[in-house]
C-alpha cells in the first residue's frame, strides 16, 4: 500500500490542533485519544509529541481520568474576572450609545472606542480599554462607521472656484 503524504504538513498540523481547540466536545474526544495511547502502553513523552501538548498536560489528563473517569476529561466551567460593568449600566450605556455624543456634552459626532473608555471612567469610575470598548460596540450590535471626510461633501461651483490651475498645457493644432 502506498504511503500517504499530507501537503504543507506543519501548516496543516496547526490548523488540525486549532481546530480541535475550538469545540468544547473536540477538546474532549482529543484527550480520550490522549488517555487511549497512554492506557495502550505508550509513554507521556510519546504521546505529547504526537498530539502536540506537552508532557506534563497529558499526565494532567491520565490523572483527571483515574479521580473522575470520563468526567474528569470534560472542561470545567471557567468563569473569569467578574465584569465590571452590572446590567443596570450596560442598559445606560445602550441607551447613551443610542445618542448623539453631542448630547453628552462631547465635542465629537460619532462614538469610537476612546470616547466610550472615557465616558465609562468620567461617568461610572469604570476603567476599560478601547479594544474591550470596540467589543462592546459589537455586542450592542453597533458596526463601526469611519467619518466621511468634508470633501466628499463638496459644493462643485466652489470647487471649481476654488481651482486656480488653468489648462495651460493645451496643444494647439497646428
Amino acid at each position: 500500500m502506498k504511503k500517504l503524504t499530507i501537503s504543507d504538513i506543519e501548516e496543516m498540523r496547526i490548523a488540525l490542533q486549532q481546530e480541535i481547540m475550538r469545540s468544547e466536545d473536540s477538546r474532549y474526544d482529543h484527550r480520550l485519544h490522549g488517555v487511549l495511547l497512554v492506557a495502550s502502553g505508550q509513554s507521556c513523552y510519546q504521546v505529547s509529541q504526537l498530539l502536540g501538548h506537552s508532557p506534563r498536560s497529558i499526565e494532567y489528563w491520565v490523572q483527571r481520568f483515574n479521580e473522575s473517569g470520563f468526567a474528569g476529561l470534560q472542561d470545567a466551567p471557567r468563569t473569569g474576572r467578574p465584569s465590571p460593568i452590572t446590567s443596570k449600566i450596560r442598559n445606560e450605556i445602550g441607551k447613551h450609545l443610542r445618542k448623539s455624543p453631542r448630547q453628552l456634552g462631547y465635542p465629537h459626532n460619532f462614538w469610537d472606542g476612546k470616547l466610550l473608555s472615557h465616558h465609562l471612567n468620567v461617568h461610572y469610575q469604570i476603567k476599560i480599554g478601547v479594544r474591550q470598548c470596540q467589543r462592546l460596540f459589537h455586542e450592542f450590535g453597533f458596526r463601526y462607521r469611519k467619518p466621511r471626510p468634508v470633501i466628499a461633501q463638496s459644493d462643485p461651483s466652489r470647487v471649481k472656484a476654488y481651482k486656480k490651475t488653468t489648462n495651460t498645457f493645451k496643444t494647439k493644432p497646428d
